[in-house]
Parts: C-alpha cells; sequence; structure tokens
C-alpha cells in the first residue's frame, strides 16, 4: 500500500515539475515575441501567451500544494485577461484607423 502511494506521489510531482517546465517555455515564447515583433497584433497575442503561462504555473503549484487557490485565481486571471483584450483590441483598432499600420515603431512619438 504504502509503495503504491509512494508511486502515485512521485506521478503526481513528476506531473507537475513536467507543467512547470510547460508554463516556463509557454512564458519565455511569450516573452522573446513580444520583444522581437512590431505588429502591436502579435504584442498583444504574445502577452496573452506569458498569461496562460502564469495561468499553467498557478495551477500546476495550487495541484503541488493540494490547493484550490490557485484554481480561483486562474479564473480572476482570466477575467482580467478578457477585460484587457477588449480594451486592447479596440485600441489597437482606433491606432489602425488613424495610421493605416500596426507597426508600433509608427506609433514611437507617444513616448515623449
Amino acid at each position: 500500500m504504502t509503495h503504491l502511494l509512494a508511486s502515485t506521489q512521485f506521478g503526481a510531482s513528476h506531473a507537475v515539475t513536467v507543467t512547470l517546465a510547460l508554463s516556463a517555455l509557454l512564458f519565455v515564447t511569450g516573452l522573446v515575441g513580444f520583444l522581437v515583433r512590431r505588429n502591436m497584433i502579435l504584442m498583444f497575442l504574445s502577452t496573452e501567451i506569458m498569461f496562460q503561462a502564469a495561468a499553467l504555473a498557478f495551477i500546476a503549484f495550487g495541484r503541488m500544494r493540494m490547493d484550490t487557490g490557485g484554481q480561483i485565481f486562474v479564473i480572476f486571471i482570466l477575467t482580467v485577461a478578457a477585460a484587457e483584450a477588449a480594451l486592447a483590441l479596440g485600441l489597437v483598432v482606433l491606432l489602425f484607423r488613424r495610421k493605416e499600420t500596426l507597426n508600433s515603431e509608427a506609433w514611437s512619438e507617444l513616448h515623449e
């Protein structure tokens, strides 16, 4: 019985490790996409990938501690991300109507 319990805990620990590694890979992919791309839509999608990586990490840590707090926090993150997506896409459409380009370099004068 203890052997079965130990193998189950090792399997759960291994699954959490794999999930955290996938989360880190997703976050790095999103970060590189945000830093390399100049298209505002692609930069926005890269930030969404980073959001999803953070959500996956919260779920993994919640699973590791056998706590539902991580899953509840992910629901909160998804709600905020949905509101942020609606606002960001509206802003991108507004900017596109003004200059007919999605290149972020075209809006570099905004930082001054």
